[in-house]
């Protein structure tokens, strides 16, 4: 999967996770969709402080994500 095709397929998925984030007053963005495999992820409004926000990522994000995208091997969150 090219670079540009796995970035949307991120996209798509995260704009399937957003509606639950936005709900507990969060969001999430895409900040790379890199060759090897790796997105990166930013959290927003309360995402990014909450105790949660690992286990969000993992097992909400990054199963979202690796449905969409299966070559995803990983999803990361930055700041």
């Amino acid at each position: 999967m090219t670079n540009e095709r796995m970035e949307e397929a991120a996209r798509k998925a995260l704009e399937k996770a957003r509606p639950f984030l936005q709900a507990d007053d969060g969001d999430v963005e895409l900040v790379e969709a890199s060759a090897d495999g790796i997105v990166k992820v930013r959290f927003l409004g309360a995402c990014a402080s909450c105790p949660l926000s690992a286990m969000t990522l993992r097992a909400g994000v990054e199963r979202a994500v690796m449905r969409e995208a299966p070559s995803v091997r990983r999803v990361e969150a930055v700041e």
